[in-house]
């Protein structure tokens, strides 16, 4: 029993004696690995402390190190580290760009500089006109036509080029004349005084200026072409508001409602004149003058042409093939420039037969037709080559009174020119034409169209209806001259 207690208490002690071994080797384990670790931080200090000293010294060192090697024979620096170098990049990049931007812009302007962008005078109109205009300025005059020599350098629309150029020979008329009345039936003559305005278009340097025969017949003496006692034409010139200029009636055409014009003024800014038989539809137009007056002098508006050889009837007995346009034209327009777009007439503006209760309807004589009329005005007062009967007839005369009368229907003459082939003929007034050259002729329209077909100086019968008879006269056609 005392030997199994013995054995029992070494048995105990052995494993005590081999806890405590155990624990003495982990403590010493555990010491080990304290120390491993403290190395190992002594170590990261040591070389964290070279490496700074390293890069304090490398550029020294390393370039020390290099040129003492028997092998190299190259020089070295470490380039040196630049702070936000992105960021400088982008800035020495936007600078090259602006400075190249605006280099490149400048050759451009100075290359497009010399060239047209938007349409100018000198783009639209000729190189021609600043001989003439050069002549104006100088003081000379040769008794040629110029064109106003307009120079703009740029535009927002054609328009602006073609207002320069071409608003200084759009003039503005003023008359003051006779208005007469009559009733047929009842009453005599009843006259009152009248002022009206209209434009004007300088066709000619020396003082020649046409308008609409409508605008200045009020200051007429009947269907003369003298100028009534206390009747007055005048012009007013765009750049001369202030001063009136008398007029004297060159000529006038009753049947092209044109008329032609003088005043006693040099070196005036003629207009240019186009082809008519060029024009399009659809192409630019601009209608320049004074609508409602001269308070409105010189007033533009815009309009494209809307169509060609429109029937219409330009007088009381004659129709007209004229240009339609949608450029506005109002009462005092009449008389005129209608121009395309590159500052020529193409037309006179007429606003007589546009009619107020319509919009966007304008109507322009032929630029064409205008010419070949103001040529024979100006140099023989009037259109040569029209036969010319010489009546003025009543158109009031229609069936229902010429039936309750017992007359025949036909064309009633309300006067006789002194002097005319009606005159030469033996027709008076009350007479009513009822053939002419054996063609029944009910109208004053049937009776022009027989007479159109004859010239100046032939020989044709008429039948006339007189105090309940009916006589044959006959008749040698006359010319027409200024009516």
């Amino acid at each position: 029993m005392d030997d199994y207690n013995k054995y029992n208490d070494e048995i105990e002690n052995m494993e005590e004696n081999n806890y405590e071994g155990v624990n003495d080797k982990q403590f010493e384990n555990e010491s080990y690995y304290e120390g491993e670790n403290k190395e190992r931080e002594n170590a990261r200090s040591y070389y964290e402390k070279e490496n700074k000293e390293q890069d304090y010294y490398e550029d020294d060192s390393t370039k020390k190190d290099l040129e003492d090697s028997s092998f190299y024979t190259e020089t070295y620096s470490k380039p040196k580290k630049k702070k936000n170098a992105v960021l400088a990049q982008l800035i020495i990049v936007a600078m090259i760009s602006s400075l190249l931007g605006g280099v490149v812009s400048s050759v451009v302007y100075s290359q497009l500089s010399n060239q047209e962008l938007q349409p100018s005078a000198e783009s639209l109109f000729e190189d021609n006109d600043m001989t003439a205009q050069n002549t104006v300025n100088s003081g000379e005059s040769e008794g040629s036509d110029y064109y106003r020599k307009v120079v703009v350098e740029s535009a927002d629309s054609p328009v602006v080029a073609i207002a320069e150029k071409v608003g200084s020979s759009v003039v503005g008329i003023s008359v003051t004349g006779q208005s007469v009345q009559r009733d047929f039936w009842f009453f005599g003559p009843d006259s009152g005084e009248t002022s009206s305005q209209g434009s004007g278009i300088i066709i000619r340097s020396d003082g020649y200026i046409m308008t609409n025969n409508h605008v200045i017949e009020a200051a007429l003496e009947g269907t003369s072409n003298e100028i009534g006692e206390n009747a007055k034409i005048e012009v007013i010139l765009p750049n001369d508001k202030d001063t009136a200029y008398p007029a004297e009636l060159v000529g006038r055409d009753r049947r092209t409602d044109l008329a032609v014009l003088k005043i006693e003024k040099d070196n005036l800014p003629a207009v240019e004149f186009g082809d008519s038989d060029e024009v399009r539809v659809g192409e630019l137009a601009v209608a320049i003058g004074n609508p409602g007056g001269l308070e409105y002098m010189g007033s533009v508006t815009v309009g494209v042409i809307s169509g060609l050889n429109r029937t219409i009837p330009i007088t009381d007995d004659r129709d007209m093939k004229l240009i339609q346009t949608d450029a506005s034209i109002n009462p005092g327009n009449s008389g005129g420039a209608l121009v395309n777009a590159s500052g020529q007439l193409i037309g006179v503006n007429t606003v007589k037969i546009g009619g107020f209760e319509y919009e966007g309807l304008g109507f322009a004589i032929p630029v064409n037709r205008v010419k070949e009329i103001t040529d024979h005005l100006i140099e023989y007062n009037y259109v040569r080559g029209r036969p010319l009967i010489g009546i003025i007839v009543e158109t009031r005369f229609t069936e229902e009174i010429a039936e309750s009368n017992n007359m025949p229907m036909g064309v009633l003459v309300e006067e006789v020119s002194l002097y005319s082939a009606a005159h030469g003929a033996g027709v008076r007034r009350m007479d009513i034409i009822t053939k002419f050259d054996g063609v029944r002729v009910k109208s004053l329209e049937e009776l022009n169209d027989e007479r159109d077909n004859y010239e100046p100086g032939d020989i044709v019968t008429i039948e006339v209806f007189r105090d309940g008879e009916t006589i044959e006269l006959e008749l040698e056609m006359g010319e027409e001259g200024g009516q």
